[in-house]
């Protein structure tokens, strides 16, 4: 008797055997049925197996539209509490750690993501997510309740329904026009706006957001007229280590960072604090190591970077590359098209476990990031398109 007569009753065992079989010699194969499909499609994005009538109803839309399949996933609350908080939580800390307590800026992509507010806000808007339900309520000084919230959502019975949308100016006191969306976070101000002279925060809002850092974006054609003071002309003696170094960081950097002048995080108080019209003293620190430096008069900025090497952001043409204060700023940044790569680039990796490796991965981050900007900067969209198009790999 052949294999084929001994299989021939059995067409789904001798699929799998061939689909093992090939894998096991790292052929990549698509042999899986719509109900492979639809627990894949579960599994990436909800990060739980998928109930047996959920994988029915995902199934009973694939091929067709695996975008609708994605979206009966995400409804599943661990696409928020864990998918989502893995992805977002490393942006909030200088380590980069996934691991830290959930906290308000991690929340804010929550809820963001789940109202499909359009995503360019989250360094611009006035927005706040919390639970009403949750004990105590959000505070300026303390990230108790988003604690609390997190063993909340560790409940099999919460739903991200609880999540509810407020403003950071009603909750923290900011004033609307000095709210930046994450950077004016709780957990961003603690971890970017500590202490240090308020660069770590232009810095890393730039790693996080436009998959970028300093080395990217280095420059030494700029005119270094708004290097501040604390940096010196001759490093060591030599001031050859500043026109080939520091200056192509510094000359971009410290007129963009300017916009965040009026604010420090206290470390006495934990919170957050903001001082309208008056700079904050570290803008000074350090200001005898070359005192005819750039000395902060206020919180307004300019975009050095529109010209020269890094026009290849992609600034965008319908804002004027300066302004007053971090909302601006954060209206600046994620108005490039470097903006919406980055976010499509992250969504990618997060969904598919890799990152772009070949032409037809590079094709489809291209479609989706033109698809994210066309369609009002829909992330949640973004993760439903990454999950169909990685479903069979």
């Amino acid at each position: 008797m052949s294999m084929l007569d001994m299989f021939g009753s059995h067409r789904s065992t001798w699929r799998l055997f061939v689909a093992v079989a090939l894998l096991l010699c790292g052929i990549s194969v698509a042999l899986a049925g719509p109900r492979e499909q639809a627990a894949r499609i579960h599994d990436r994005l909800a990060g739980v197996p998928a109930s047996d009538a959920v994988i029915t109803s995902m199934a009973a839309v694939l091929p067709g539209n695996p975008t609708a399949a994605a979206n009966i996933a995400m409804q599943n609350p661990n696409f928020y509490s864990v998918t989502l908080k893995n992805f977002a939580a490393p942006w909030t800390n200088r380590n980069h750690d996934p691991f830290v307590p959930l906290n308000d800026y991690v929340t804010l992509v929550m809820g963001m993501v789940r109202d499909d507010v359009p995503f360019d806000q989250i360094l611009s808007g006035d927005i706040l997510y919390m639970a009403p339900g949750v004990s105590p309520g959000p505070a300026a000084s303390t990230n108790d309740h988003y604690v609390a919230l997190e063993t909340r959502m560790r409940n099999p019975a919460f739903n991200q329904s609880e999540l509810s949308r407020t403003t950071q100016s009603a909750t923290y006191g900011l004033p609307p026009a000095a709210t930046a969306g994450a950077m004016t976070t709780r957990a961003a101000s603690e971890a970017f706006f500590i202490a240090g002279t308020n660069r770590a925060m232009f810095r890393f809002t730039l790693v996080n957001h436009l998959c970028m850092d300093m080395e990217q974006v280095h420059d030494t054609s700029i005119t270094p007229d708004n290097i501040r003071q604390d940096v010196s002309r001759s490093p060591g003696g030599d001031s050859r280590v500043f026109l080939n170094g520091c200056i192509g960081c510094h000359s971009g950097m410290d007129p963009l960072a300017r916009a965040f002048a009026y604010y420090n995080y206290d470390e006495t108080s934990t919170r957050l604090v903001y001082t309208p019209g008056v700079v904050q003293p570290k803008y000074f620190n350090n200001n005898k190591t070359f005192p005819d430096g750039f000395i902060t008069p206020d919180d307004s900025w300019n975009n050095h970077w529109r010209q020269g090497q890094n026009a290849l952001i992609g600034w965008s043409s319908g804002l004027p590359g300066q302004g007053q204060g971090a909302k601006s700023l954060g209206q600046e940044l994620a108005g490039t098209t470097a903006f919406a790569q980055c976010q499509v680039q992250k969504v990618f990796k997060t969904v598919c476990f890799h990152d772009a490796v070949n032409q037809a991965d590079r094709d489809q981050v291209a479609t989706m990031t033109t698809t994210f900007r066309n369609n009002n900067f829909n992330l949640r969209q973004v993760f439903a398109d990454s999950a169909g198009y990685c479903m069979g790999n």
